[in-house]
């Protein structure tokens, strides 16, 4: 196993982490004695994880350790992450009641990565190649789904998470269409495996 993929498997072992800071902080807030340190601990947590994202394809590019298992590892990785980000702080208050991201974002985050995995599914039954490789628009997705978590677990209580989602859930919708029609290419297209 390459260090790259060390460093992604550390990745998949913080999720756990992040996720009992985060509902540990959501029972401090509900019990009406918020505990900031596991606050920050989660948020911690999951900054040094999403950082790790950048870290190990740097040091697989870099040191030449590209591997088919990193290449399948890492996706999971990120999701496992942001899927865990997205379902936690949408049922855990973190702040007065309602500061959390709202269930149908996560609802919309969750049914896009369905569909898209779904979609390769069906492409491979159909004997048809399939690259995996993020398109732009996923790549921004990503990035606004990130900000949209960040919002909620840095507090920024001028604006509620509302409006981070609305953006965040929008590009999720537009992301979604692309892959959609990115699969129907190839669905149509004369290639085989």
């Amino acid at each position: 196993m390459t260090f790259a993929s060390k460093i992604t498997i550390g990745r998949i072992c913080l999720v756990p982490v992040f996720a009992v800071l985060a509902v540990g902080y959501g029972n401090s807030v509900r019990a009406g004695a918020p505990e900031e340190v596991l606050r920050w601990w989660a948020l911690g947590v999951f900054v040094t994880a999403a950082g790790t994202d950048g870290i190990d394809g740097w040091v697989a590019r870099r040191f030449n350790q590209c591997s088919a298992f990193g290449a399948f590892i890492d996706p999971i990785a990120d999701k496992a992450l942001l899927l865990t980000g997205v379902i936690t702080l949408s049922l855990v208050d973190w702040g007065s009641a309602g500061w959390r991201l709202p269930l149908w974002f996560a609802a919309i985050v969750v049914l896009r990565d369905c569909i898209i995995l779904g979609g390769i599914k069906i492409l491979y039954l159909k004997g048809k190649s399939v690259k995996i490789s993020p398109h732009w628009s996923g790549k921004l997705t990503t990035v606004a789904q990130m900000f949209a978590l960040g919002w909620v677990m840095l507090k920024f209580t001028d604006v509620p998470p509302l409006w981070p989602c609305v953006v965040a859930a929008a590009l999720t919708v537009w992301s979604t269409v692309e892959y959609i029609r990115t699969g129907v290419r190839i669905l149509r297209s004369r290639t085989t495996c």
